[in-house]
């Protein structure tokens, strides 16, 4: 069978028969791929702890007339342990995978973007370095906006109007102007636009000098935009949990 090398995520995992399990995979070049994993459940496989949700590893695969199958194993990124010995870190982290499981539909379709997001996002989950709850609303912003999905939160997302705006609506694209202000649109408070747009942007400095209310408002208008576009609520996002 021809071999492959490439950078994966795991993104999920699923057993097969006895000792193998079935990975779900996020790549660099190859994008999103499904891969058997052979004898990983037994205690003396030499893969262990490689392959499981979180973790960043350099993979060997074999084309399979299926699926391939991984021969190697060589970790990058060991994220899973700190995001999962944290609950708010581990609530965040599993929403992450789900998305990125979500957005990219196509399997062998190269998503390099999405793979280095999500490989970023996970590594500053892990170490810490940010605010659980300011990485995950970051990512999906990123995520939906390399997807095709960016919302505005200056100009008006319908008419191109220069903003600031007051109305937000998931449906218009973002923010949007009284003209063109949906029913039932919601009223973001000044700083809480502010807060989205830098997160969107990667302003860390503004992001994290956001006040408590404004990082809660901006919390539901993301889950509330995410929604939307995925045509569901993500199943991992009602066990969001980033009390301290």
């Amino acid at each position: 069978m021809p071999l492959y090398r490439d950078e994966a995520v795991v993104l999920r995992t699923q057993k097969l028969g006895e000792a193998d399990r079935i990975a779900t995979l996020l790549t660099r070049s190859h994008g999103k791929i499904r891969a058997v994993v052979k004898g990983v459940r037994r205690t003396s496989s030499r893969f262990g702890a490689r392959l499981e949700p979180f973790m960043h590893v350099d993979l060997q695969l074999a084309t399979g007339r299926t699926l391939d199958v991984i021969t190697q194993a060589v970790i990058i990124g060991a994220y899973g342990e700190r995001i999962v010995g944290d609950y708010a870190r581990y609530t965040a982290g599993t929403v992450l995978l789900e998305t990125a499981d979500r957005l990219v539909v196509e399997e062998k379709e190269p998503a390099t973007q999405q793979h280095l997001l999500l490989a970023g996002a996970l590594r500053v989950l892990s170490m810490g370095e940010r605010e659980p709850g300011l990485v995950l609303d970051s990512f999906l912003l990123r995520s939906l906006a390399i997807s095709g999905y960016a919302p505005s939160f200056d100009d008006c997302a319908k008419c191109g109007d220069v903003g600031p705006h007051r109305a937000f609506n998931p449906a218009a694209g973002g923010m949007v102007c009284a003209n063109c202000r949906p029913p039932a649109s919601a009223m973001p408070a000044p700083g809480t636009v502010r807060l989205l747009a830098a997160l969107l942007t990667g302003d860390w400095p503004v992001a994290e000098a956001a006040e408590p209310r404004s990082r809660r408002e901006a919390a539901g208008l993301v889950s509330a935009f995410v929604a939307w576009h995925l045509d569901r609520q993500l199943r991992s996002l009602p066990h969001l949990d980033l009390t301290p």
